[in-house]
Parts: structure tokens; C-alpha cells; sequence
């Protein structure tokens, strides 16, 4: 377990530690600075509407999110139906929108070396198609490892420190995403050993609320953690039932309609230095049926309404 092999000392030294791509990615997220709510909008949340990357762009600027965070199939789409790499970039910038994450599924831990060396050269591509429309992160989840044996955390942390690196070389960040429902880097603690381990300096954690509780962790526990170094967490509630063990990610809802303790959760992020986005994920089929825009403002403004209750607290 992390707490024999780690002290608390440890986790905050080693995470504090902020040199190469990640500064860039996070320099207004300093925690001199005083905290600001920004939103980005996860394009998972209007992923049933079936709408061209366009339209979404456009909607979350309507709705007056600050950044998106688009998936990569979203821009191979766009891709093939003409635009280049740097129009989309310069439709990110045109409606006013940050790209603070790239969600991507790259099979980089996955056990069979042919795999993971195929996932690698995907995952090469990713990170330059991620700097060419202006993304500053993909993000890095235990794709392809989600069942069978655990894979020891040093091992990951030799794999992320590769997948780290790779990202560097395009100037941008590979972000370790936790996957609640996953026998690899499903619990907080170990996504925190791996990123000490790695021993990269561009290493930081893609966090959210609902894969935190999925997979056990208790999510004050990020308080271990030096927040200033988070871009964006994934922003989302969950219900009261069913059970924690069944619930999928169909079960997410807007921020504050559940249980989660949102408003604890935030302040202790804001607290430890957090300046980054609220990236609103949900995949919620309930929302699907009802009007993108409509949901895509409320997401928002839910979103909102928590963080300024924990920054009143």
C-alpha cells in the first residue's frame, strides 16, 4: 500500500516539484493567484447528440464556458471531413476557448509488448495532432488493462515515465487518468505512487469526482496532493444509489444533484492551490434526449454554483 512505501512528506515534495512542459500548462494555475472559476466543457457531455465538433464548439462558447475538451475521434472526424489541423485550432481560438485536455485511449500499459508498442506510435500521433490545434494535454487512462491481474506500480510508473517523455517532445503533457472501475490505477493512492515514481517532472494526474469514488478512494484525500499542479479536474456528481460498486458511467448527473461532496471537495482543492479548469464529464443518456444547448448551460452553471459555495466556505 502507498502509506508503507510513502509519507506524506514524500507525496508533496515529489509533487511540488514543477520544471519542463507541466509549468506551461499550469502557469496560471499558481497559487499566489487569487481563485478563479474557470469551466471547460468535457464533449462527452453532448456525445449522444451526434453533432459535428462545429456546433459543439460553438455551444460551449455560447454557454460562456472558458475552455473544451474535445475527444480525439471528435477531431479525426472534422479531419476527414476537410478541415486541417490548424483551422481547428484556430476554431478553439476564434470562439474564445482554451484546450486545456485531449481525451484519447492509447493502449500504453497494456501487457503485450506488440500492443503497447503500436499504442506508443498512436499515441506519438495523438500528441502532435494535440499540439498542432492547440491542446495542452492528452489524456493518459489504463486503457486495455481494466480487468485480469494487477500490474505492479513500478512497472506503470516505467511506462508512464515513457509515455511522459514521448509527450514532451510534441510540448505537451500526458496526463495520468484515474479509472475507478479499473484493477489498474482505480484508486487515488495508487495513481499518486506512480506519479513519484515516474520520476518525470511532467507528471500530473487527470482526476474526477466520479471515477474517485467508483474506485474507493476517499476524494479528501486529494488533499495530499499539490493541487497547483492539477490543469482541470473532471467535474461530476453521482446518486445515492445503487451501491458504489454498481454504478457506471451512465449514472453521472450535473454537479450538486447527488452525493458527492463537492463543496468540501473544491475548497480543499482551492485551498492547496487548484487554479485550473472544471472539466464538466458526464455521460448521462437522460441529458441526451433534451436540447445540447440546454444542457450544455446547465452543466455550467451547476458547475459554477458549487464552486462558488466552496470559495464562499
Amino acid at each position: 500500500m502507498i502509506s508503507e512505501l510513502l509519507s506524506r512528506r514524500a507525496v508533496l515534495q515529489s509533487l511540488a516539484t514543477c520544471t519542463g512542459v507541466l509549468p506551461a500548462l499550469v502557469r496560471s494555475a499558481a497559487a499566489t493567484e487569487a481563485p478563479r472559476i474557470r469551466t471547460c466543457l468535457n464533449t462527452a457531455v453532448l456525445r449522444g447528440h451526434r453533432l459535428p465538433l462545429e456546433r459543439v464548439v460553438a455551444i460551449a462558447a455560447r454557454a460562456g464556458y472558458d475552455a473544451i475538451e474535445p475527444w480525439l475521434d471528435e477531431l479525426h472526424r472534422a479531419l476527414r471531413n476537410g478541415r486541417t489541423p490548424q483551422q481547428l485550432r484556430r476554431l478553439f481560438a476564434d470562439h474564445g476557448l482554451a484546450v486545456p485536455s485531449l481525451i484519447a485511449f492509447p493502449r500504453w500499459l497494456h501487457e503485450d509488448p506488440a500492443v503497447r508498442r503500436e499504442a506508443l506510435q498512436e499515441a506519438e500521433r495523438t500528441f502532435e495532432l494535440a499540439a498542432a490545434v492547440g491542446a495542452a494535454a492528452v489524456a493518459a487512462p489504463p486503457a486495455g488493462v481494466t480487468r485480469g491481474p494487477r500490474i505492479p506500480l513500478a512497472t506503470i510508473a516505467r511506462r508512464y515515465a515513457h509515455l511522459v517523455r514521448l509527450a514532451r517532445k510534441h510540448g505537451v503533457a500526458a496526463l495520468l487518468e484515474l479509472w475507478g472501475f479499473s484493477v489498474n490505477l482505480g484508486r487515488l493512492a495508487d495513481l499518486a505512487y506512480v506519479l513519484i515514481e515516474s520520476g518525470e517532472p511532467d507528471a500530473a494526474p487527470l482526476l474526477d469526482v466520479y471515477h474517485l469514488y467508483r474506485g474507493g478512494s476517499d476524494l479528501l484525500a486529494v488533499r495530499h496532493l499539490n493541487a497547483a499542479r492539477l490543469p482541470l479536474i473532471h467535474i461530476n456528481d453521482y446518486p445515492a444509489q445503487p451501491p458504489r460498486e454498481q454504478l457506471t458511467d451512465g449514472h453521472r448527473i450535473y454537479p450538486g444533484d447527488g452525493a458527492a461532496p463537492l463543496t468540501e471537495l473544491l475548497r480543499t482543492l482551492y485551498q492547496g492551490g487548484f487554479r485550473g479548469y472544471l472539466s464538466v464529464e458526464l455521460f448521462n443518456r437522460t441529458y441526451w434526449q433534451q436540447p445540447p444547448e440546454d444542457v450544455a448551460r446547465t452543466a455550467r452553471l451547476k458547475s459554477v454554483a458549487v464552486a462558488e459555495r466552496a470559495l464562499a466556505g
